[in-house]
């Protein structure tokens, strides 16, 4: 697939026509990113937009004593890095890759120049930043008001929404997550995570084998964490 098919594909570019996809195409530098190894840091300078074309990357916080919270799990046609280069300040997160990742990069003064020539792509561009604000928000929310179950499922249905494809048993979630990885997601601890899924196995709602989740009973699943 093109640069340009790729670009046609994202939410912020979809609104371009076939020359100016083109155009921003020609602006795009390939990067490749190891498993585990770290796009970015938080408090780094952000100079581009990142944009992946293959793999998956994490977007997450942690802290200096080793604790970490998910914010988002991305995988191809999903960017990130934009609000660096709107504001001109630091990263806010830090970025990983999941595993070996296939990114294009657009740089902060090129981007700039296309955003003044494009009115259409900024008002895409609020919108992606809009998402990004409700995400926070929901995190927020779920960390002072959700318990631990409740939580685990928002999390779980979310991603069979947005990264899951129907198999003939139910709802697989794609990517293949370790009870540390979504804890993470979910901003609570393993323990509760383990005896959460163990549940929900025995109670025959989901299956969890080698990291790899199938949501058996969705809609009854949200229903209980109700």
């Amino acid at each position: 697939m093109s640069y340009a098919q790729l670009l046609a594909e994202i939410p912020m570019f979809e609104s371009l026509g076939r020359e100016d996809l083109e155009t921003m195409s020609s602006l795009l530098q390939p990067r490749r990113f190891a498993r585990g190894e770290v796009i970015f840091h938080r408090g780094d300078v952000g100079t581009a937009l990142f944009i992946i074309r293959r793999g998956q990357v994490a977007i997450r916080l942690s802290s200096s004593e080793g604790r970490e919270i998910t914010l988002a799990l991305l995988d191809r046609g999903d960017a990130f890095g934009e609000l660096s280069l709107l504001d001109g300040e630091s990263r806010s997160t830090d970025a990983m890759a999941r595993e070996e990742a296939h990114l294009l990069t657009l740089q902060r003064d090129d981007f700039r120049r296309y955003l003044e020539t494009r009115p259409q792509v900024s008002l895409a561009l609020l919108a992606n930043m809009s998402r990004l604000v409700r995400r926070t928000t929901q995190l927020v929310y779920d960390s002072a008001f959700l318990d631990a179950r409740s939580r685990l499922v928002r999390v779980l249905l979310e991603l069979a929404k947005t990264q899951g494809r129907q198999g003939p048993e139910g709802l697989v979630i794609t990517p293949k997550l370790t009870q540390s990885e979504l804890a993470n997601l979910c901003g609570v601890t393993r323990e509760s995570v383990n005896k959460w899924l163990r549940y929900y196995v025995r109670e025959g709602m989901l299956s969890f084998e080698g990291g790899q989740i199938i949501l058996l009973q969705p809609e009854r699943l949200g229903q209980d964490a109700e």
